[in-house]
């Protein structure tokens, strides 16, 4: 499971990409009651997003050219580098290299191989994210990726992550991935990493990673960002031994899910 007590691999910060602050900001307010703090006159347009007081998420506007809106995971990393170095060995590229964030830390961003994009946070004041596995918050992340096993061997060598295997049925297998020294006890899965169905592929869909946010009555959240403008990917389903999930595009496109329970315990 996720937990605040970041080690390498692990994700501790998530970030929104968005082509209107504002509208995104209302949105997800009105999704997950978030508050919205700015980062200062000097940021750019960057913020946080807030719940009882601590970040839970963060929020930017897009600046790569041709970039579209999109959740962006942040791994931990105590070099980002050598991370950068790794990323490349391993056949990934770079967005952004790594660049320190004031006093905050030091960010890097890729692309994986197969056209998946995050990023690495090496802490500096700023730690990561404050709370995560409540509600309104994160707790998984997920990779849909077009090669499975070529994403596997990538993040393998970039974070030495581990993976268990599980048949979903049909040919489809879902990879549970876990991080040296992340989580607590058995409960180390942090997220997952699965195959496009070529069905999928063949309507558009390509490599991305996106967020799960925690809630408490999956159907109430999903209504309300319906309701808010978001579109439908996956509506509120029952998945056995984890609990009740949802998946969606925000109005500006940009994919999240909801998840009632604790997919780490998959």
């Amino acid at each position: 499971m996720l937990t605040t007590d970041y080690v390498p691999g692990t994700p501790n910060w998530i970030d929104l990409g968005a082509p209107d602050i504002d509208a995104a900001v209302a949105f997800y307010s009105g999704v997950f009651g978030w508050t919205f703090q700015s980062a200062g006159p000097d940021a750019g347009g960057y913020g946080f997003f807030q719940r009882d007081g601590g970040t839970v998420a963060a929020i930017g506007p897009l600046t790569e050219e041709g970039a579209s809106p999109a959740w962006t995971p942040y791994f931990h990393t105590r070099d980002a580098d050598a991370t950068t170095k790794a990323v490349e060995q391993a056949g990934g590229s770079v967005r952004v290299p790594p660049m320190d964030v004031f006093t905050a830390g030091r960010m890097a961003a890729f692309t994986d191989p197969a056209g998946a994009d995050f990023a690495v946070w090496q802490p500096g004041t700023t730690k990561g994210l404050d709370t995560v596995m409540e509600p309104a918050t994160l707790c998984w992340t997920e990779l849909y990726t077009t090669d499975a096993a070529a994403a596997k061997e990538f993040y393998r060598t970039v974070f030495s992550w581990t993976f268990e295997d599980m048949d979903m049925g049909g040919g489809m297998i879902y990879s549970v991935v876990s991080s040296p020294g992340g989580g607590k006890g058995d409960d180390t899965g942090q997220g997952g990493i699965m195959e496009l169905p070529q069905e999928n592929r063949a309507a558009g869909s390509d490599s991305e990673w996106h967020p799960y946010f925690g809630t408490n009555d999956c159907d109430a959240t999903f209504n309300a960002a319906v309701e808010g403008g978001a579109t439908t990917l996956v509506p509120p389903t029952d998945a056995p031994g984890v609990g009740r999930l949802a998946m969606l595009k925000d109005p500006a496109g940009a994919t999240f899910a909801l998840i009632e329970g604790d997919p780490s315990l998959t």
